[in-house]
């Protein structure tokens, strides 16, 4: 199984370089790739360049960048740069801003559609243009693709999708045969499709379960996530998250592979009392399927 980790960015009193030690750690045990969001406290595409200076093999991707505060151009030349820094190991994942922004910069999210298939074409088209540095390799783009339109647009002008809560239902019924649908028509490669997946092993599924909706509670108030959610019949956050003892992780995910997941990035996180030895636990099963 291609497994990778979401990162959680820099931990509560911890430094930001801390994030480097990280992910030369998870690199090192063997992990496919290391994806992180962009935070409001720091800018994940200079953390990229970073982190691909101190690794060599593991793949870093950015799940995602909000399209609207970046300019297309800007963001082509950052994405350039960090993947000439990686050797050609960097993802760029891009995706709609949030609903309350778009309201806010005076645009309706019914646009926000046109507006994605506009911009991935253009960020897409670049990872392939020439280039003065020594090292051209493209990088790969993929999009955060919540609604049927996006899924197609998608599969029409980038290298795959990258999901969030997302339900292997909806994985093997929408997300996979739409995206690769569209790519077939726009004659692209195969699609990939990259889950990401809050991940607990932990033997109080109840507790774990519980633990998750404390951790990922706020998507289920996002309004864009909120319609995700309620679209798949899915009341809280934490009822998606993957948990149990070792053997019902590893065949839970395997599920999601069998939906059409090419990759599956792992959101570890920690239940019960001892919460390092619960992370330490998830994190060495993960390891255990690569």
């Amino acid at each position: 199984m291609r497994i990778g980790i979401f990162g959680k960015n820099a931990r509560r009193g911890a430094s930001l370089a801390s994030l480097v030690d990280e992910v030369v750690d998870y690199e090192e045990q063997g992990f496919a790739s290391y994806w992180m969001q962009q935070a409001s406290t720091f800018d994940a595409l200079i953390m990229m360049g970073v982190l691909a200076h101190s690794t060599s093999k593991i793949e870093l991707g950015i799940a995602t960048i909000p399209t609207y505060p970046r300019y297309p151009g800007a963001l082509v030349h950052q994405a350039w740069t960090a993947n000439v820094l990686a050797g050609g190991r960097f993802v760029l994942g891009v995706g709609p801003t949030a609903e309350p922004e778009y309201e806010e910069l005076g645009s309706s999210y019914d646009e926000s559609v046109r507006h994605l298939r506009d911009y991935t074409s253009t960020v897409d088209e670049s990872a392939e243009a020439e280039s003065d540095f020594p090292e051209p390799q493209p990088y790969k783009v993929v999009v955060s693709a919540l609604t049927p339109e996006m899924r197609k647009a998608a599969g029409h002008v980038a290298d795959g999708v990258v999901t969030w809560m997302v339900s292997r239902e909806t994985i093997r019924d929408h997300t996979a045969p739409e995206i690769t649908k569209a790519a077939r028509e726009a004659d692209r490669d195969a699609p990939r499709i990259a889950v990401g997946l809050p991940v607990c092993v932990h033997d109080d599924k109840d507790q774990a379960v519980a633990r998750a909706n404390e951790v990922y509670g706020i998507y289920g108030q996002l309004p864009t996530y909120r319609r995700q959610l309620d679209l798949q019949g899915i009341e809280n956050p934490g009822d998606l998250a993957v948990v149990g003892n070792e053997s019902e992780v590893e065949a839970q995910l395997r599920t999601f592979f069998d939906a059409g997941a090419t990759e599956v990035v792992a959101s570890v996180f920690a239940a019960g009392d001892d919460r390092r030895g619960s992370f330490a636990r998830s994190t060495a099963c993960l390891r255990g399927l690569l």
